[in-house]
C-alpha cells in the first residue's frame, strides 16, 4: 500500500512522466525506471494475497457457496466504483474515455473467482498454473473487442464512449485463483508455512532468471544487453516472466515478514487493514494536492480537470513545464503516506468499534 503510492505521484507529479513512459529505455534513467519498477511488485501481490484472503474467509466455516455471495458483491462493487467513483479521480471529469484500471481487474477476477471456487482446489491449482505458464503464446491474437477485455490492451467504443482496457483480465484472474489455491498452505503452522513460502518465492525467482534469460518465451518484449532491459517486463496483461519476477521475490518477503511481530499501531498494518479507504482517499488527496500546487504555479489549474498525458491526456493542454523532478515526487509521496496514517488509523478504529453491513464494503 505504501509503495503503491509512490507510482500514483509519479503520474500526477513527475515532469518526465509526462513526456515519456519510465520503461522507455531510450529516455528513460535508472533511478526513474526504479521509481516505476519497484511499484510492479504491487497489483500482482494484491491479486495473489486477495485469493488467500478468501480462502482463509472461507475457512471460518463458511462454504463454497456463502464464498461465491461474498466475491460477486463485493467484486460487482469493485467495478461499479471503477465506472464512478475511481473515474471521477482520475481526471475530475467524466468527459474522457473509460479507463479500466486496477479496481476493474480486482474485480472481475473476484467474480471469476466467484466460480471458480466450486471447482476442487487441485483442478484449479493446474488450470491456473498452466493459464499463468501459456497465455503468452496468445500474444500475437487479436480477436475484436473482448480479446481486448480478455488478454490484449487497447481500445474500443461502447455507444459513444472509448473504453481502454488497461487491466486486461487475464491472467489475473488466475493469479487470484492461484492464491486461493495457495490458502493451505498459508494455514498451515507457522515454521511450515514460512519454509514453503521460502521455496515457492525461490523457485519462482531462479525459474524467472532462467527462463528470461534463455530470451525466447515468457514476455513480447524480448531484452537487449543490460539489466534495465532484463528487467522490464510487460505488465498488461502481465506476462510469465513478469508474475515470475513479482511474485517470487513477494513471497520470499512475506516469509520474512511472517517471522516479525507487528504493533498494531505500526504503519503496516494500519494502512493494511483499510486498504479500500486508503486507496481511494489516496488518489483524490493526490489529485487535489496537484491541482493546488498548479494553481499555486501558474495562476489557473482548468487542464487539471482532464486526464493527464501519463493517463493518455493531451500533451499540449499542460504548461511545458507541468511537473516537478523526482526530489519533489518522493517528498509528495512522503507527505501522502504521512498524512494517510492517522487517517486511516481513525477508519480502521471506527471498523472496529461497528458492525455495520455497508462498512464490510469500505
Amino acid at each position: 500500500m505504501i509503495v503503491m503510492a509512490l507510482d500514483h505521484v509519479r503520474d500526477f507529479f513527475s515532469s518526465a512522466a509526462q513526456q515519456f513512459a519510465p520503461e522507455d529505455l531510450t529516455r528513460t534513467t535508472s533511478l526513474l525506471f526504479f521509481t516505476r519498477w519497484i511499484t510492479h511488485f504491487c497489483a500482482p501481490t494484491f491479486m495473489f494475497t486477495a485469493g488467500i484472503g478468501a480462502y482463509l474467509w472461507m475457512g471460518r466455516g463458511r462454504s463454497a457457496s456463502d464464498l461465491s455471495r461474498f466475491l460477486w458483491s463485493r467484486g460487482l462493487w469493485l467495478v461499479l466504483l471503477e465506472l464512478t467513483v475511481m473515474r471521477f479521480a482520475y481526471a475530475f471529469s467524466f468527459s474522457y474515455p473509460v479507463l479500466l484500471l486496477v479496481f476493474w481487474a480486482l474485480g472481475c477476477s473476484m467474480v471469476a473467482l466467484g466460480f471458480l471456487v466450486r471447482l476442487p482446489i487441485r483442478v484449479l491449482t493446474v488450470v491456473s498454473v498452466l493459464v499463468i505458464l501459456l497465455h503468452n503464446t496468445l500474444d500475437s491474437v487479436n480477436a475484436g473487442w473482448l480479446w481486448l477485455v480478455l488478454h490484449r490492451q487497447g481500445a474500443f467504443p461502447v455507444d459513444g464512449v472509448l473504453v481502454i482496457t488497461a487491466y486486461p483480465l487475464v491472467p489475473w484472474i488466475f493469479v487470484m485463483a492461484t492464491g486461493f489455491c495457495f490458502g493451505p498452505v498459508w494455514a498451515m503452522e507457522p515454521a511450515r508455512r514460512r519454509q514453503w513460502m521460502l521455496r515457492f518465492g525461490a523457485a519462482m525467482t531462479l525459474a524467472f532468471l532462467a527462463i528470461r534469460g534463455v530470451n525466447a518465451y515468457g514476455d513480447p518484449r524480448h531484452w537487449s544487453g543490460s539489466l534495465l532491459s532484463f528487467l522490464n517486463c510487460t505488465k498488461y496483461p502481465p506476462s510469465l516472466d513478469f508474475l515470475l519476477m513479482t511474485l517470487g521475490p513477494a513471497l520470499m518477503v512475506l516469509s520474512w515478514f511472517d517471522r516479525l511481530r507487528f504493533s498494531p499501531a505500526n504503519p503496516l498494518i494500519v494502512l493494511g487493514r483499510v486498504p479500500f479507504f486508503y486507496f481511494v482517499g489516496h488518489f483524490y488527496a493526490i489529485h487535489i494536492l496537484a491541482v493546488l500546487m498548479a494553481w499555486l504555479r501558474y495562476g489557473h489549474a482548468g487542464f487539471m480537470f482532464g486526464p493527464l498525458p501519463s493517463m493518455g491526456g493531451e500533451r499540449a493542454s499542460f504548461p511545458a513545464d507541468y511537473g516537478y523532478g523526482l526530489g519533489g515526487v518522493y517528498l509528495v509521496w512522503i507527505g501522502i503516506v504521512l498524512l494517510f496514517y492517522p487517517l486511516c488509523r481513525w477508519f480502521a478504529g471506527v471498523k472496529e468499534r461497528r458492525r455495520d453491513w455497508w462498512l464490510s464494503y469500505l
